[in-house]
């Protein structure tokens, strides 16, 4: 019985886009990783999924556009045998099969479809790719793959040697079971420590941080109160006040948030019944603002926006306690539980509209 290989394939992030891809070899030939050889005929293609997710094109128009661009040479379909399966991929099995895109065609749907934020991205990453690709000839509309060149080259003295000198052992060519992840990380990390001597000494303390991160998470130690010194140090990368309408990581982080949040409400709708039930006889006698939003409500959503009002802890005592009513009935219309009597006036008022 044919053994199944399951895949990983390799990504590229910037900006807001996750671009995965692969090397074309041949026209039966594949592999995940770059070829050590400078000069190789492997061809870069881009996974056209990933292309256009972050687009305002209909997925079921997908294939569509892909076979717009196939017709140029600037996209093609890659049947992979049905030994190979891809992690984070639904593929049907009947045909196995995704579109991918020349180094061309991903420039063309970048200035097509794309932000300036992402197009700037891709520029500054993939131009000495597109420069090396210039002389490719089109793709054709689809490729038969049936060997991964990762771990089906031949082991001779010239590829061993060649493999050592990159850092990546012996066993990855010889045991086709080893995670195929593994080989481009390695790859990566090689890269890595040699950009290391050129980092900023105020990068150095970031770095580490994200180094020891991923240790505890390779040695399935990873503590929260580490996972947020990360986080923190990431997020006071310095940005500009105008790119609030225009950041990738700040919508990335709201809708993070809003799903945390979202996925709470039960939590918190049983802590305000409850104290319904034990406050019903004194409904009209509710403490004070700030002690009624600090025992019903998670201090994630009230740190939120205690700072989002400008009511941080440099706020004057009068300030917090003019604008905290303000903030519980913020809290009580986003979680849909009214607890306060202007609350529920200002609910029906604006039913009743």
């Amino acid at each position: 019985m044919t053994e199944i290989r399951h895949l990983s394939l390799p990504m590229w992030t910037g900006g807001s886009l996750d671009i995965r891809f692969v090397y074309l070899v041949n026209n039966t030939t594949f592999r995940l990783t770059e070829c050590p050889n400078k000069g190789s005929a492997a061809i870069p293609l881009y996974l056209g999924a990933d292309l256009f997710c972050n687009t305002d094109i209909r997925t079921e128009n997908h294939p569509r556009q892909h076979a717009k661009f196939a017709k140029k040479g600037l996209a093609t379909k890659l049947h992979f045998s049905s030994v190979y399966r891809f992690h984070g991929l639904t593929v049907p099995t009947s045909n196995n099969s995704l579109w991918f895109y020349s180094v061309q065609g991903l420039f063309r749907i970048a200035f097509e479809l794309f932000n300036k934020q992402d197009q700037l991205a891709l520029l500054e990453h993939f131009q000495d790719v597109w420069k090396s690709r210039m002389n490719d000839k089109p793709l054709k509309m689809s490729y038969s793959l049936s060997k991964q060149l990762d771990f089906d080259e031949e082991p001779s003295g010239e590829a061993t040697q060649t493999s050592t000198s990159t850092g990546e052992n012996a066993e990855d060519n010889l045991h086709p079971e080893t995670d195929t992840r593994i080989p481009p990380i390695r790859q990566k990390l090689h890269k890595l420590s040699d950009k290391l001597l050129q980092t900023q000494p105020d990068q150095l303390e970031t770095v580490e941080m994200l180094l020891d991160l991923t240790e505890s998470c390779i040695e399935g130690d990873l503590a929260e109160k580490k996972v947020t010194e990360v986080v923190k140090a990431l997020l006071e990368i310095k940005q500009r006040p105008d790119e609030v309408y225009s950041s990738s990581l700040l919508c990335c982080v709201g809708r993070w948030l809003g799903r945390q949040f979202h996925n709470a409400n039960v939590s918190v709708s049983q802590r305000v019944e409850s104290f319904k039930t034990r406050h019903i006889d004194r409904i009209s006698d509710l403490p004070a603002a700030e002690e009624l939003s600090r025992e019903l409500f998670p201090e994630a959503m009230r740190t939120l926006l205690l700072h989002w009002m400008g009511l941080s802890e440099e706020a004057s005592v009068e300030k917090r306690r003019s604008e905290y009513p303000i903030l519980l009935l913020i809290l009580e219309f986003v979680n849909h539980n009214l607890i306060t009597g202007v609350a529920h006036v200002l609910y029906s008022s604006l039913i009743c509209k």
